[in-house]
């Protein structure tokens, strides 16, 4: 019988399973709390993992921003006390973590983007216009022309 939230193929050797469901709860359970606590009470677990399964299937397993392949294999790997110890240079070594960044404010129906933990960091609480912009004003900064596609 097929499980509710069957690994991606794309995360196959990667990570097994259970791994895979673990982290989908923690993920969604996090994610719930957050938006509990901003006032969206009707946030739900099973709505939330859905979500964020969602999200996996449609990243294909990279950064849904910058285009990079994510690392699964270190999902629920971050150790708070090696964080301590070891400051940003163990941070860096999990800068293409998987994380769940909410497409919109979290007051309404779940959307969420699967990116990297750099990514998300960078990103913060921006919506998408707003990101971009800062990226531009960045490479901008540095001598870098900007030019959109397309």
């Amino acid at each position: 019988m097929p499980k509710r939230y069957q690994l991606p193929s794309f995360l196959l050797g990667q990570v097994t399973q259970e791994v895979y469901e673990r982290w989908l709860r923690r993920k969604a359970q996090a994610q719930v709390r957050r938006d509990h606590r901003r006032g969206n009470e009707t946030a739900i677990g099973e709505a939330y993992r859905a979500a964020i399964h969602s999200a996996v299937l449609e990243s294909g397993g990279l950064d849904s921003y910058t285009g990079e392949k994510l690392n699964w294999s270190i999902i629920s790997k971050y150790d708070n006390d090696e964080s301590q110890e070891h400051g940003r240079r163990y941070k860096h070594d999990f800068a293409l973590l998987p994380t769940v960044d909410h497409v919109n404010d979290g007051m309404g129906v779940a959307d969420f983007k699967i990116c990297g933990w750099q990514t998300n960091d960078a990103k913060n609480d921006l919506d998408m216009p707003a990101f971009l912009t800062l990226c531009q004003a960045v490479l901008e900064h540095h001598g870098y022309v900007v030019t959109k596609r397309g």
